[in-house]
């Protein structure tokens, strides 16, 4: 094939193909991923093995043929296209080699995923997913990939650490491209720093695809921005996984502006606590904003001092992001925006 007409296939696979036949011929091993680069695009693919697969109906129909590796050279297939159809040729590595992707979904639903991890999904052919990260139908956003749930959520891995990273390693050495697809950004209390390590010790190239963190993302989803002028001019990421050591809730106190908790339902009462006595005062406005991004998604709004409390009597649980500082005053402005309707229960700031 001349190279206009490579250039041109280059091009065809980037435009709306919806509805158009396409026979896509070579060894299942080797075709997989031009499928759904394909299908992907919207053609209707049928795929042979090999020239004796190739159904007089299959090669009369198709609008475009595509011989992948060996099959460039299968005589019997370029027979049975000649004259009907456009012929591309994609000739593969003799060894294909592998990659990692990992992409943050971010805090939850396809909008909130950037087109670069949509564009990464849809290249995958293995996809290894855990509950939070939720952008719905993986197998409609990744067509004909291995979907492999891990079964992260907090405190119960169903599939440990580095059985993840073994996974994920020995696919991508196999050849194929595997996407690591994380809640949130992969680099923010995600273990995406040693998924990476782990991809470049096997040497598997690696790219991380960034996502909006919840620790942003779902306070502001209730009214609480981060940061706000004249009030705070900083904020801070806490894991919650664990009780504040009383040094560093002496710290955050010291500090001041926002403190963000991630995971740390089970512990809301000995971290406010914490806080308390590391130097915040009881009445410090905090809240919960729980399953963020979903149709559930409710705030528990009070103090440090009545906040645990609050969530108890509310039944709230994980997932859920808490807030401290006076930033949480907000949610009463985001309240009181034309056009708002109320999300769960919201319960009014404690001076």
């Amino acid at each position: 094939m001349n190279r206009e007409l490579r250039r041109e296939a280059a091009v065809l696979i980037e435009t709306d193909l919806t509805g158009l036949p396409v026979l896509v011929v070579g060894p299942p091993r080797l075709t997989a991923a031009t499928v759904r680069r394909y299908e992907r695009a919207g053609a209707v693919v049928s795929v042979a093995a090999s020239p004796c697969d190739m159904t007089t109906e299959a090669s009369e129909g198709a609008r475009l043929g595509v011989l992948v590796g060996p099959a460039v050279t299968w005589a019997g297939a370029r027979t049975a296209l000649a004259g009907r159809c456009p012929v591309v040729t994609e000739p593969v590595p003799d060894a294909p080699r592998g990659r990692v992707v990992l992409v943050g979904a971010g805090p939850g639903g396809l909008e909130l995923m950037t087109l670069a991890g949509i564009r990464a999904l849809a290249e995958a052919d293995v996809v290894l997913t855990d509950r939070l990260a939720e952008v719905g139908d993986i197998a409609a956003l990744a067509p004909g990939a291995e979907v492999v749930d891990v079964g992260k959520r907090p405190g119960h891995h169903a599939v440990p650490q580095d059985e993840i990273e073994r996974l994920m390693v020995d696919r991508a050495l196999a050849g194929l491209t595997v996407v690591r697809l994380k809640g949130g950004d992969p680099y923010v209390f995600g273990r995406g720093g040693e998924e990476v390590a782990a991809a470049v010790g096997a040497g598997v190239p690696v790219t991380v695809v960034p996502g909006v963190s919840s620790a942003v993302g779902v306070p502001g989803s209730a009214g609480i921005p981060v940061t706000h002028r004249g009030v705070s001019h900083l904020f801070t990421v806490v894991s919650g996984h664990v009780p504040l050591e009383p040094h560093r809730a002496e710290a955050l106190a010291g500090l001041g502006g926002t403190v963000v908790l991630l995971m740390g339902m089970h512990n809301l009462l000995p971290l406010t606590t914490a806080l308390v006595r590391g130097g915040l005062s009881r009445d410090t406005p905090a809240a919960v904003v729980e399953r963020g991004f979903t149709p559930d998604q409710r705030s528990i709004v009070g103090t440090l001092g009545t906040l645990p409390d609050l969530a108890a009597r509310a039944g709230a649980a994980s997932p859920s992001v808490i807030v401290v500082g006076e930033v949480v005053r907000q949610s009463a402005v985001w309240a009181r925006r034309v056009g708002a309707e109320a999300v769960g229960r919201a319960l009014d700031v404690v001076a």
